[in-house]
């Protein structure tokens, strides 16, 4: 093949300018088409609503960006009324590891066998006592009070259970040792406190088996 022959066959498959702009045209005609029956559909669905539906609908539409603006309303009161009742919680929580210390250091110090029995010990321990009780008055002036565990039945939303200790004379389950106080800020959980529980000894329980299997 020479190359006339191939200069011919190529101008054959290229297309035109004529050709080109003769495509384009159909296709922004069909474009054009399609955007137009598009807005006759739209425009045949308003014209079946009567004027009757449209107001209903209309009505629709308000009730619910009326009800989206009373949630968002509830919403904001809510997260402010928590900004304000519990603005102090997170300083609270951390404020009890002073009350921990308080009473860590006064173990230790009555445990120390050279200062035990002496005065200068009592007189330690009675300093010691009020700065925790001043510590208690103000927590509760700012309403964080104490959990009671001592004889109440332990109960999973205020207290964790740490140890079983023995012991006949109290239900099971009942609190009898308190490792370290919880406290409650008003309705909100500060800290569960942090308990030993009574549990029945090894022959009563035993006892309490054999009767079961008996009846």
């Amino acid at each position: 093949m020479d190359k006339e022959e191939l200069k011919e066959n190529n101008d054959k498959s290229t297309p035109t300018d004529e050709e080109l702009n003769t495509k384009s045209k159909e296709n922004d005609n069909s474009d054009q088409e399609k955007g137009e029956k598009k807005l006759d559909t739209e425009k045949e669905e308003v014209q079946k609503l009567s004027p009757e539906e449209e107001l209903e609908t209309l009505k629709d539409k308000l009730a619910r960006t009326f009800a989206e603006m009373e949630n968002q309303r509830r919403r904001f009161e809510k997260e402010r009324d928590d900004a304000y009742e519990y603005g102090g919680y997170s300083f609270a929580k951390e404020a009890l590891n002073l009350l921990d210390n308080l009473e860590r250091s006064k173990a230790v110090l009555e445990n120390d066998e050279i200062l035990k029995n002496s005065d200068a010990l009592k007189k330690i321990v009675e300093h010691l006592d009020i700065i925790n009780n001043d510590m208690l008055s103000i927590f509760k002036k700012n309403n964080i009070d104490p959990i009671k565990s001592i004889n109440e039945k332990l109960d999973p939303n205020l207290h964790q259970a740490m140890m079983e200790v023995e012991d006949d004379t109290k239900e099971p389950g009942t609190i009898v040792q308190e490792i370290q106080k919880g406290f409650m800020m008003k309705e909100r959980l500060l800290r569960p406190s942090l308990v030993g529980v009574s549990k029945k000894k090894a022959k009563e329980e035993l006892k309490d088996e054999q009767k079961d299997e008996k009846n």
